[in-house]
């Protein structure tokens, strides 16, 4: 056995599937595949059960999930150990972000970052669900949350603020018939669900989007309403607000780093560059602009 099989295993025993390990990873599936293949015919046992919901480990492939649990965690040591004194502006840097941030408002930041130290090499990897930081998916996540993990370091650098918003022709239809507003059926995350389904529980959705972009081109065709942040919906001209900004929908956007990484040099520029950018754009992120 080598690391590189073991950590392929992990990946495919946490996400449950072949796929879900080389997404993860970023390797083929079928790489992966013919990689569990030979472990298994290394161990001269069956550690990946498949069944029809997806794969299923086996008692043999449980303990070995505990082993290579612990074998991981030596090896980020050793590699904390050694990072966390990285005084150099040089090497791999991965950065976890939603994609509608990632996409918009963020970006001409990570460009800036760019050409300002060009020889980091700058991974941004965009996921609506949490990257995780203690298995070293990213160097530092970019998350909205008012809970964060008490484990990761980080400072919250801003607000962000949502509420309403429909296509303007969309909005001033409903506000001149004094008519309540359609919604979209909007599945993107967690907090859009939850607060959906508060509003408008007592509709029937017939179009359904399950990501913010999609939200937003949704509603410049005047498809109904929805929930946005405000550093997206004030920022496209077809769209126009509802309602002012719920305070009940505001989360706290964080700049998180893993505690063994918190003296390497690139990670802690990258995350006071970003906050200081970030805070001078404090009231696009808040909502604080005047839309008159």
């Amino acid at each position: 056995m080598n690391w590189d099989d073991l950590k392929l295993f992990l990946a495919v025993a946490r996400k449950g599937s072949i796929s879900g390990g080389a997404k993860q990873l970023n390797i083929q599936h079928s790489t992966v595949s013919r990689r569990m293949r030979k472990l298994e015919d290394t161990l001269g046992v069956r550690i990946l059960e498949r069944k029809k919901k997806g794969l299923e480990l086996t008692e043999a492939g449980q303990k070995l999930k505990l082993s290579a649990s612990r074998i991981e965690c030596e090896i980020m040591a050793v590699d904390g150990a050694l990072l966390g004194k990285d005084t150099n502006m040089v090497g791999c840097l991965k950065v976890a972000a939603l994609n509608n941030m990632a996409s918009t408002i963020l970006m001409p930041i990570f460009a800036d970052f760019n050409r300002l130290y060009p020889e980091v090499d700058l991974h941004i990897i965009v996921s609506n669900t949490d990257t995780s930081l203690s298995q070293r998916e990213a160097d530092v996540a970019i998350r909205l949350t008012n809970s964060p993990q008490d484990t990761l370091i980080g400072k919250q650098v801003c607000t962000v603020a949502s509420t309403i918003y429909g296509g303007y022709d969309y909005i001033s239809q409903i506000k001149k018939q004094n008519i309540e507003p359609r919604w979209l059926g909007v599945e993107c995350c967690t907090f859009h669900k939850i607060w959906t389904k508060k509003y408008a529980d007592h509709q029937g959705h017939n179009f359904y989007v399950d990501d913010t972009l999609l939200t937003l081109s949704a509603l410049k065709e005047n498809l109904g309403v929805s929930m946005l942040p405000c550093f997206m919906g004030d920022s496209t001209p077809e769209l126009v607000r509802y309602c002012e900004p719920v305070p009940e929908w505001n989360l706290g956007l964080w700049l998180l780093i893993h505690p063994d990484l918190k003296r390497t040099a690139r990670v802690l520029t990258f995350r006071d560059h970003m906050a200081e950018s970030i805070k001078a754009q404090r009231n696009l992120f808040e909502g604080n602009i005047d839309t008159a």
